[in-house]
């Protein structure tokens, strides 16, 4: 008989973030009463958070499989073919909730989290990036959640030993009450030597593995499910504490044990911790799991099975054994320090069994638990399709030139040397292009052939129109990566949105969902992994709709990498892609003029596939000497940004038959700014005319200022001290805020 230890109240049951109609599914499950441990079990795998029951059926939708795919979505992160063998293997996911309550912590544990996922795969992390998202500057609490999650994201990353080569930081008052943190992590594999969590076999020890399970953490998958009110700061126990230097030697104790042979199936302790490692082992291998929870490590005393099975003590590990290999595996366990305990076994029975100083605490169907959760088809309205603004709308600035230095220098386009120069994108000694390109380059295993990452999302664009804005997050990131010359290969996904409740809400998410699902489909680049991070709300303000991307690619030769820097003086400079002069939605618009209006630049996903082949075509030929996506800003912050890293100037000469300020600052996409020898321009010219590429020379490189045709010259210096100079000067403004 099962002890019903707590009486289980409504009141209880919505503290858990189950619905009344969730628990009556329970109760028509398991006939009976659930104990208290059993649902906080229930609770932690049928949130948001675990479940995806809000997305699963939109999630479908996406293109997930391709030639170089070895394994797309469902497991801890998606594995991609990149040649002689090897795997990269990455995902994303997010902490926000965390990194909003106790911004070190929640930012350092997304960072230990994701990278778990990877190493649980098999692979050896070699790359990290991060996407940032903080109020407004002027809001009384970005500074410190700002300084808080970089230092966190920081902390852990540089002390496990992984660099932290590129990212995104940007600022909105809508993240004033709920910021965003999204990690991304990749990893080197053996392509036949990828690991999984479907546990196979019957009778099988299940080990623990790593740290000690303490009170840390409990119900923060719960608590990433809901929005915050004002008593947000109360959940602060449920923010984990990290220890990178814990997870380092986890991930080579891992690491040989999987050399070892011994190892059947693995699953990292994330999310509701042992509850939802051990149910997913097991219900993707239809089998039981029985656990005896003395036998689990604990550095604290008395903790109940509610709190043992909710935990997300950090740095550990769930692991099925061949039982033969069970001393060998101990052994190499106890070398790097670290714990490890047989906790139970697979069964043939497909339940879930919970004991405790030899009472059954929990005993439920696995099955309902892990893969067949509630899934929701709720109800969704389409985001009205704004009208487009028109050049004639969107005045002229007086002085241009003075506005591109204001450009440079917001919050949004500003330099985050502050940001990254606290990171160490060096470690390990490949990363050959470092933060604040266009996407970051890591050799891989110090050999000829490299590996390009990049994250991009503009939040603006998804909010006037979720699908447009869906596509164009990812044709910027394939876009990124063509710059700098690589083969877009596939991308993990970050859907950030608000309470997936609110049929416009969940309009915002299904547009985006179509978006990508459009884009990747047509520049054939699929989602192998991802994260959705719903009921980012405070108060009842949702967030802007933010589906991050994380693209990989490949480069065959890292000698033939792009950067964006000029090169040399006396360069031609070419615009790749066709301007029209599109304002709406653009930086210009917003940030100058305070125009929030119109409809974002439309995606021709067709010239972003055509005139990206061609880019790269020409950066593997060596006939460019730097390259540029146009983004954010249009053509004169693209050239500025180019100038800024070099330290050589340009004069730029418009050439389309439109007002000065939309060819300047106009945010059309599908474009890139590329630089070659002047004496080889003509002949790029020609072949982009054969290929139906548009392409035009619009300047030549050289000098120590910026000019555009007609306006006044702005000097290097002045351009430089602009863009580097706001991040460092709002950081040192005041002291970060005490909580």
């Amino acid at each position: 008989m099962i002890p019903n230890d707590v009486k289980i109240t409504p009141e209880l049951v919505a503290e858990h973030g189950l619905k009344p109609d969730e628990y009556q599914r329970i109760l028509d499950l398991i006939g009976r009463e659930p104990t208290l441990t059993e649902l906080g079990i229930f609770s932690a795998m049928w949130n948001e958070h675990c479940s995806y029951k809000s997305s699963k059926k939109w999630l479908r939708t996406l293109p997930t499989t391709g030639p170089r795919v070895i394994c797309g979505p469902g497991e801890n992160a998606g594995v991609v073919d990149i040649g002689d063998g090897q795997a990269i293997v990455f995902k994303m996911e997010s902490h926000n909730h965390p990194s909003y309550i106790e911004p070190y912590q929640g930012a350092a544990t997304g960072v230990g989290g994701i990278l778990r996922d990877v190493f649980t795969m098999g692979a050896r992390p070699v790359a990290a990036l991060n996407a940032l998202r903080f109020g407004e500057p002027d809001h009384p609490r970005t500074r410190h959640i700002l300084s808080g999650v970089v230092a966190g994201v920081g902390g852990y990353g540089n002390s496990f030993g992984v660099p932290t080569i590129g990212g995104e930081v940007n600022f909105d008052e809508s993240y004033n009450g709920n910021c965003l943190v999204n990690a991304f992590a990749a990893g080197l594999a053996d392509a036949d030597k990828i690991f999984y969590s479907k546990a196979e076999g019957v009778g099988l020890p299940i080990v623990y593995l790593g740290s000690k399970t303490g009170r840390d953490g409990i119900h923060g998958a719960t608590m990433a499910s809901a929005e915050f009110d004002e008593d947000s700061e109360e959940k602060r126990p449920t923010v984990q504490i990290g220890d990178p230097f814990s997870e380092k030697l986890l991930l080579e104790a891992c690491l040989e044990l999987m050399a070892s042979g011994a190892v059947v199936a693995i699953q990292d302790m994330g999310a509701a911790g042992l509850t939802c490692s051990a149910v997913e082992m097991g219900a993707k291998g239809d089998l039981g799991v029985e656990l005896d929870l003395d036998r689990v490590p604990c550095r604290e005393a008395g903790m109940t099975a509610y709190e043992m099975m909710l935990s997300e003590s950090q740095e550990r590990m769930l692991m099925v054994l061949h039982p033969e290999k069970e001393e060998e595996a101990e052994a190499i366990f106890r070398k790097w320090g670290l714990d490890f305990a047989v906790i139970g076994k697979t069964t043939d029975d497909l339940r879930f069994r919970i004991k405790q100083h030899g009472e059954v605490m929990a005993d439920l169907p696995i099955k309902e638990l892990g893969d067949q959760a509630p899934e929701y088809d709720r109800p969704w309205v389409e985001t009205p399709k704004p009208a487009q603004l028109a050049i004639a709308d969107v005045p002229a600035p007086n002085d241009l030139s003075e506005v591109l230095v204001k450009i440079v220098g917001l919050p949004d386009m500003c330099s985050r040397r502050w940001v990254w120069e606290q990171y160490d994108h060096l470690i390990q000694g490949n990363t050959a292009v470092g933060p604040g390109g266009d996407a970051a380059v890591i050799r891989v295993d110090h050999g000829g052939k490299a590996l390009a990452f990049t994250l991009d999302v503009t939040p603006r664009y998804c909010a006037a129109d979720p699908r447009e804005g869906g596509r164009q997050a990812v044709a910027e990131c394939w876009r990124n990566l063509t710059a700098v010359g690589a083969e877009p290969l596939a991308i993990t996904d970050n859907l950030n949105f608000g309470n997936p409740e609110k049929p416009e809400i969940m309009g915002q998410l299904v547009g985006c969902i179509q978006g990508i699902g459009d884009a990747c489909r047509e520049l054939d680049f699929p989602v192998v992994s991802g994260n959705v991070s719903l009921y980012n709300e405070t108060n009842g303000k949702g967030i802007q709709p933010t589906p991050a991307i994380g693209g990989v690619g490949l480069l065959p030769d890292i000698s033939k990498r792009m950067t964006i820097a000029f090169k040399a003086a006396g360069e031609a400079i070419v615009v790749i892609g066709e301007t029209k002069g599109h304002l709406g939605q653009s930086i210009y618009a917003r940030d100058i003029l305070a125009l929030r209006e119109g409809a974002p630049p439309a995606v021709d996903l067709a010239a972003e596939r055509r005139n990206g082949d061609f880019v790269r075509g020409e950066i593997r030929s060596g006939a460019l000497s730097a390259v540029h996506d146009v983004s954010d800003g249009g053509i004169a912050a693209t050239v500025a940004e180019m100038a800024i890293a070099s330290g050589i100037g340009a004069r730029i000469e418009p050439t389309a038959d439109l007002p000065l300020h939309a060819w300047a600052f106009g945010e059309d996409q599908a474009r890139y700014v590329v630089t070659l020898p002047e004496a080889d321009a003509d002949a790029m010219l020609a072949r982009a005319a054969v290929a139906g590429v548009p392409a035009a020379r619009i300047g030549r490189t050289g000098g120590a200022e910026l000019t555009l045709d007609g306006c006044n010259p702005i000097s290097l210096q002045r351009l430089k001290s602009a863009h580097e100079g706001w991040l460092p000067a709002y950081m040192a403004a005041a002291p970060a805020e005490a909580l």
